[in-house]
């Protein structure tokens, strides 16, 4: 039976005979129902259409996307360590091709997801790689839509997952988002894998959302709270979830400056003339 995906939010659903009456990812008000109706397809659908792209950021950071752009269009990040390779983020293609090439890279130890719009075929990677586990914030339990023992779920501010790699709790665009703090990033300075919990913006500064579709905002408590648990950690360059949002320098100036201005920005007076 065929394990049908999300065309909208590229979510993977367990095999069935025929599609779920609908996404619960997208039905959230946080994500949005395709005006032309809901849709799916399945990995074998894709993989006559569809094929992964790579590029490497940095030393050890491998950018993994889909060709054409699918669903949400994010790309996953795989992390090379000596002591085994982290994929942070997920995408719904997965293929002969792009397991050879990981492979070949070192393979996947685990995987670790910012937060439920970027779980898509998480469950067919992790068995591709000999069932990696997944780790996920046990508050987005909820949001797993197909269950598996491969995913292991955590509580807590923060979660080694090897040497220099670690799971940052960071809740707010979900209860339980999560960014990735890489310490050899950048050289050993640092680098804060962010997914769109830190969502770095088209002039190179960041932002924070409830929903970034439907355009609703976080609350001030809930962004200071996010800053206050990554001001501890050193990094410069933030990764954002798509190719091109990264922002390559100065991540903790450029964060601390954010949010002073997403602050300003919701409870400032009205300025004249907008």
């Amino acid at each position: 039976m065929p394990a049908f995906i999300c065309t909208t939010c590229g979510t993977q659903y367990p095999p069935s005979e025929a599609p779920p009456a609908g996404c619960p990812i997208c039905q959230d008000e946080r994500q949005y129902v395709n005006v032309l109706g809901q849709s799916w397809t399945t990995l074998a659908a894709m993989r006559r259409t569809h094929f992964a792209t790579f590029r490497q950021h940095e030393s050890n950071l491998v950018g993994i996307g889909t060709m054409p752009a699918f669903a949400i269009a994010q790309r996953a990040l795989l992390v090379r360590t000596p002591q085994g390779n982290i994929l942070w983020d997920c995408i719904s293609f997965i293929d002969d091709a792009t397991i050879e090439i990981v492979r070949g890279m070192g393979g996947i130890a685990g995987i670790a997801i910012s937060h439920p719009h970027y779980y898509s075929a998480m469950i067919e990677w992790s068995h591709a790689f000999g069932s990696a586990p997944i780790h996920l914030h046990t508050r987005d339990r909820k949001w797993v839509m197909r269950p598996d023992p491969v995913v292991q779920f955590w509580d807590g501010p923060s979660k080694q997952l090897l040497p220099g790699v670690t799971l940052l709790h960071c809740p707010g665009h979900f209860a339980g988002a999560q960014v990735l703090h890489w310490a050899a990033g950048a050289g050993g300075k640092g680098a804060l894998l962010s997914g769109d919990i830190v969502q770095v913006g088209w002039d190179r500064k960041v932002s924070f959302m409830r929903s970034y579709p439907d355009l609703i905002p976080l609350d001030r408590a809930t962004v200071e709270h996010i800053a206050s648990v990554l001001e501890p950690w050193p990094f410069e360059p933030i990764y954002g979830a798509w190719w091109d949002r990264v922002l390559p320098a100065d991540g903790k100036a450029v964060l601390a400056y954010s949010v002073r201005r997403y602050i300003d920005a919701i409870t400032a007076p009205p300025r004249d003339g907008g």
